[in-house]
């Protein structure tokens, strides 16, 4: 058995982590500043503060996940996911640079973002799964944990700094400028790709192309009660609760009544949440599905007291709990879902976990959208509240079940106990091989 090693940023002494580590971080800041800007666009200047429109948008632009899904997986699964990723962050650039160019020539319309989002949610269908399972490749199972836990931080360090940068150019040169910005960023994490020392990668072995491979990743979660729980709160969550765009968007402009630069600054201080929980996540050895209960309750009470925010500021700074608790589930389900998952069937299994975190979105953007619309921001939110308690008592159904937790009383304290976990692992290694064995 590998030794599990410890350190918040062990995986950064791994060559070819650093040097994707190092041009994600830059890629990243652009996406967010990105995001910031079309959302600001769209809700302030191609429409009269329609979070409907914004929600469609979300939905173009993640509903490619559930549609590609039978051929993303097994592209993650087969090809070199190096070159696969060269690829799509190219072609990200691209579609970054064409908004930008409309945009700053004045000719950009609803429908020009509409087309636009949805062809990048065609190329991040690929992109997502090769990028997820790519991490395995750069620092080999031992690290998976930390190295996903830190992509996590990075993402979400950029959401910090993203949002902010774009606040302020948007106020002093305007939102096209934005768009071109990202653009060039794309081009440090294609260079990072083309540094790596491809001889120190750790290639997996591929699957065997069968006639039953399309459908193997969907059997083999079938069998997996622990993955069909964590999928089960994952969409739950991903589909109705991860929708902060419309909520920090709505909330802003409608409920507050704030500018771009404080609408930046409220996106900004989620991801001073984000980052902590993430690194939080780093630090841990092993991922436990305690982290992730305690992830989804607390994010569906930490929607309440936002729903319910008096004022700004308020608001803000519940937001940086509910950046907590959000990063905290995501980060260790999906730590979790790759470190149980066979390393040939990792790629089609990450296909179905990034078609339901982001392609979930196809129908909780245009409902959370709608309910903004229709009842306020404020009860939009409430939607957010109630996605977290259910996962959180999917997960527990799932404990008490599968895992014989029992929950005692000692001396007026509530203590948990799993009784059957060796029972759970032996059971889970059975099913395995029977899967393989087909």
């Amino acid at each position: 058995m590998a030794t599990i090693k410890s350190g918040t940023f062990r995986s950064l002494a791994i060559r070819n982590y650093r040097i994707w580590a190092g041009g994600a971080i830059v890629s990243n800041i652009g996406t967010w500043m990105q995001r910031t800007a079309q959302d600001w666009l769209v809700l302030t200047h191609l429409t009269q503060n329609n979070a409907t429109a914004v929600g469609i948008v979300m939905a173009l632009q993640f509903g490619p996940q559930i549609f590609l899904l039978p051929v993303t997986g097994m592209a993650a699964d087969y090809m070199d996911r190096r070159k696969l990723l060269i690829a799509t962050q190219t072609a990200m650039g691209l579609l970054a640079l064409g908004l930008g160019v409309l945009t700053l020539t004045g000719l950009v319309q609803l429908w020009h973002v509409y087309v636009f989002a949805l062809l990048l949610g065609c190329v991040t269908a690929f992109d997502a799964p090769a990028r997820q399972t790519f991490v395995s490749e750069l620092v080999g199972d031992t690290d998976l944990s930390n190295a996903v836990a830190l992509n996590s931080a990075s993402f979400n360090a950029a959401r910090m700094i993203g949002p902010a940068v774009a606040g302020v150019l948007i106020a002093g040169v305007g939102i096209g400028w934005v768009f071109l910005i990202n653009a060039i960023t794309y081009l440090a994490v294609i260079a990072s790709l083309l540094h790596l020392r491809v001889q120190d990668l750790n290639r997996t072995k591929r699957a065997p192309r069968t006639a039953g491979s399309l459908v193997q990743g969907f059997r083999y979660v079938w069998s997996r009660p622990d993955l069909k729980a964590l999928f089960m709160m994952l969409f739950l969550i991903g589909t109705f609760g991860l929708n902060f765009p419309i909520y920090i968007s709505t909330m802003s402009v409608t409920t507050f009544h704030v500018g771009a630069n404080e609408y930046g600054l409220l996106s900004s201080t989620m991801a001073i949440g984000s980052v902590s929980g993430a690194l939080l996540a780093a630090r841990r050895a092993r991922s436990r599905i305690a982290y992730v209960l305690s992830g989804a309750g607390i994010f569906g009470f930490g929607c309440v007291l936002a729903a319910v925010s008096p004022n700004y500021w308020f608001f803000g700074v519940v937001l940086v709990v509910l950046g907590i608790a959000a990063q905290t589930f995501n980060t260790t389900v999906n730590s979790t879902v790759q470190m149980s998952t066979d390393a040939a069937m990792r790629g089609r299994v990450m296909a179905i976990y990034m078609a339901i975190a982001l392609g979930g979105t196809l129908i909780g953007a245009p409902i959370v959208g709608w309910v903004a619309d229709a009842f306020g921001p404020r009860w939009s939110m409430g939607v957010g509240a109630a996605a977290g308690i259910l996962a959180m008592l999917v997960g527990l159904r799932y404990m008490f079940r599968y895992r014989a937790l029992a929950v005692k009383l000692v001396q007026y304290r509530v203590h948990f106990s799993l009784d059957g976990h060796e029972v759970h692992l032996r059971e889970q290694r059975q099913r395995e091989a029977r899967i393989q064995a087909r």
